[in-house]
């Protein structure tokens, strides 16, 4: 199966400094703080929680630019952080910035 999509919403939580790959590639690694009520075999499940993530290139210039706090609306794939890692990190393929109304959609 070759399905692997992610696209979340949520407030950058945390931002590391921008840095350079070996090869000259812009990487920035950050968090975001997803919060929505999402129906769950027929309730309303409040959801919570921290997500990290990872771009590269324009869309690492394009987010460390943004402040902490900011909303914003994410679409990549999910990947172990390292290859001995079992952690799940979200590689970023397109921001959104949102605005504030728009929490958690």
């Amino acid at each position: 199966m070759d399905c692997n999509q992610a696209i979340i919403c949520g407030e950058i939580i945390k931002l590391a400094g921008l840095r350079y790959t070996p090869a000259g590639v812009a990487v920035v690694e950050f968090s975001i703080r997803h919060q929505s009520n999402q129906l769950n075999a027929g309730n309303s499940r409040q959801v919570k929680c921290d997500i990290s993530a990872i771009a590269f290139e324009q869309i690492a210039m394009t987010i460390i630019k943004l402040e902490i706090g900011r909303r914003v609306k994410l679409t990549g794939f999910l990947a172990k952080k390292s290859q001995l890692s079992q952690q799940l990190i979200l590689h970023v393929n397109n921001v959104v910035q949102l605005l504030s109304e728009n929490k958690g959609r």
